[in-house]
C-alpha cells in the first residue's frame, strides 16, 4: 500500500511539473486592428525563443488581390527592431531574444477597413545548468528533457 502511495505521488508531481512546463508563457489572442494595435510580452531571460504565428481572420474571403496586406514588427525593450513583415496576410515567426525585458508586437493596418488578427505567442526559456540548481524537483535531466520537449511540441504546433 506505501508503494502505491508513493506511485501516486510520484506521478503527481510529474503532472504539475509538465502542466506547468506546458502552461507558462504562452499567449493566445484576437485583436482587431484598425491602423496600429499592439500586444506586448515579458521576456525574462536574454537569449530566449520567442516563436508564434498570426493570421488576418477571412482575409481569404473579404480581401482583393490588390488588398497590401498588414503589416508586423516587433521591438525589443530597447526600442529596436527585431523582425518586421510587411505586408502579408499571416506568417509565423521566431527569433532569440537580445535581451530580457518587455517586447513589443505591432499590426498596422494601412486599409480604413478593420481587420481580425488571431495572435499566438510562446516564450521559451530551456533552463541552464545554473538556473537548475535552483530548482527543488530534483534531477537536472528531467527538468531538461521536459523544456527540450515542450520547445519541440511548440516548433511543431507553433
Amino acid at each position: 500500500m506505501e508503494r502505491g502511495e508513493r506511485t501516486m505521488k510520484v506521478y503527481a508531481i510529474l503532472g504539475l511539473l509538465l502542466f506547468s512546463a506546458f502552461a507558462g508563457d504562452v499567449s493566445a489572442l484576437s485583436v482587431t486592428v484598425n491602423d496600429v494595435e499592439c500586444v506586448y510580452e515579458y521576456v525574462l531571460y536574454e537569449g530566449d525563443t520567442v516563436s508564434g504565428n498570426f493570421v488576418v481572420v477571412d482575409h481569404d474571403i473579404f480581401w482583393s488581390s490588390d488588398h497590401p496586406g498588414i503589416d508586423f514588427i516587433v521591438s525589443s525593450p530597447g526600442g529596436n527592431v527585431v523582425q518586421t513583415m510587411k505586408g502579408t496576410s499571416g506568417e509565423k515567426f521566431e527569433f532569440k531574444a537580445p535581451r530580457s525585458g518587455m517586447y513589443q508586437f505591432c499590426f498596422h493596418n494601412p486599409y480604413s477597413t478593420p481587420e481580425t488578427v488571431s495572435f499566438y505567442i510562446h516564450v521559451g526559456h530551456i533552463p541552464n545548468e545554473h538556473d537548475l540548481a535552483k530548482d527543488a524537483f530534483g534531477p537536472v535531466n528531467v527538468n531538461v528533457k521536459i523544456a527540450e520537449l515542450r520547445e519541440a511540441l511548440e516548433s511543431v504546433t507553433g
